[in-house]
C-alpha cells in the first residue's frame, strides 16, 4: 500500500474520530461499535474499506455469558526473571481455568508445549520483544524457531521507529515475512503496535499496515512501555480494522471490569498476568502486563 493511500485512510478514519468524539460525552459511548444502528455513515466507510460484516463488536453482548471470559485470555508471564517453576504454574492454571493460552518469552516454548500437550490451550510466544526493534530476519529466525518447538501463536513487536519515521514499506516487509512464517507452520500472528508510544494517526497506519500484511491481530501493548491498553486505544483498532482481524488489549488489566471494558470496546483477546484473579474476580494489588 502507498503512503499516499495510507494517509487517505488515516484522514477519513481520523475524521470520522472526531466527528464520534464531537457526539460520544462522557461514558454514553464508548467505541464506535456501540453506534452501528445510529451511524450509518461510518457503517457504509467499513463496508467501503472492505469489511464483509458488521457486528457490534466482538466479544460484544451475549459473548460475555455464552463464553467464558478464560477463553479470551492469553495467560501471560514475560518477566525477565521468571523462572521454569513459574512457568510450570503457569501452564497448570492455563489448564485449571482453560485459557486461550499461555504466553511466554521463546525460551520456555518447549516447555509449554509439552506440558500443554493434549489440552485445549495454546503456546503463545513473543517476537522481537519488548522493542520490535530487532532486523526483519532476526525476527523471522526467532519466530521459525519458537514455531519448531511447538509455539502455535506468535506476538511480535512491530518495528515503532521505523513506523514514525514513514518507513511503511520496511514496516509491511518486517511484519509480513513474520507473518508468512507463522503461516507455515497454521498459527496465528499478532502484532503489538505499542500503543502508548504512537498518536492516533499513527495507531491507524499501523492498523491499515497490519491488515494488509495478513496478520490474524492486531494488539495494544508490550506491557513494558509507559502506558497499556485503554478502551480508546482498542475501539480505533477495532474501527480500522473492522470484522477482519482479531483485536488483542494487553498492558494494566488487572481486574474483571477491565477485561469487560475492553470487550466492550471490541476486544477478542486479552492479554494478562493477572489471568486467575479475573476469571475469579478476586481483587488484584498488583501491577499487571
Amino acid at each position: 500500500m502507498s503512503s499516499e493511500k495510507i494517509d487517505r485512510v488515516v484522514s477519513e478514519v481520523l475524521l470520522e474520530k472526531a466527528l464520534h468524539d464531537f457526539y460520544c460525552v462522557g461514558e454514553t459511548c464508548k467505541g464506535w461499535e456501540r453506534n452501528v444502528l445510529d451511524q450509518p455513515l461510518a457503517v457504509k466507510n467499513i463496508i467501503d474499506k472492505g469489511a464483509e460484516r458488521i457486528s457490534a463488536g466482538i466479544g460484544i453482548g451475549d459473548q460475555l455469558h455464552d463464553t467464558s471470559i478464560a477463553r479470551m485470555i492469553d495467560h501471560t508471564l514475560l518477566k525477565p526473571d521468571a523462572t521454569i517453576q513459574e512457568v510450570l504454574k503457569l501452564c497448570d492454571e492455563a489448564k485449571q481455568y482453560e485459557f486461550a493460552s499461555v504466553c511466554i518469552n521463546p525460551c520456555y516454548v518447549d516447555v509449554c508445549s509439552e506440558q500443554l500437550k493434549g489440552t485445549r490451550v495454546k503456546v503463545c510466544t513473543v517476537i522481537g520483544f519488548p522493542l520490535g526493534a530487532t532486523t526483519t530476519e532476526v525476527k523471522k529466525c526467532e519466530a521459525e524457531q519458537a514455531l519448531k518447538n511447538g509455539a502455535q501463536e506468535i506476538d511480535m513487536v512491530l518495528n515503532v521507529g521505523k513506523l514514525k519515521s514513514g518507513d511503511y514499506k520496511a514496516v509491511f516487509e518486517d511484519i509480513n515475512q513474520v507473518v508468512l512464517m507463522a503461516k507455515k507452520y497454521n498459527a496465528i500472528c499478532k502484532v503489538i503496535l505499542e500503543t502508548a508510544l504512537l498518536t492516533d494517526e499513527e495507531k491507524v497506519k499501523a492498523c491499515v499496515i497490519c491488515r494488509n500484511a495478513k496478520a490474524d491481530f492486531v494488539k495494544t501493548s508490550t506491557g513494558f512501555s509507559k502506558g497499556g491498553a485503554t478502551v480508546g486505544d482498542i475501539a480505533l483498532m477495532r474501527y480500522v480494522v473492522g470484522s477482519t482481524i482479531g483485536v488483542k488489549a494487553s498492558g494494566g488489566i488487572r481486574t474483571r471490569d477491565d477485561a469487560k471494558a475492553m470487550i466492550e470496546s471490541g476486544a477478542d483477546r486479552i492479554g494478562a498476568s493477572a489471568s486467575v484473579k479475573i476469571v475469579t474476580g478476586e481483587k488484584n494489588q498488583e501491577s499487571g502486563y
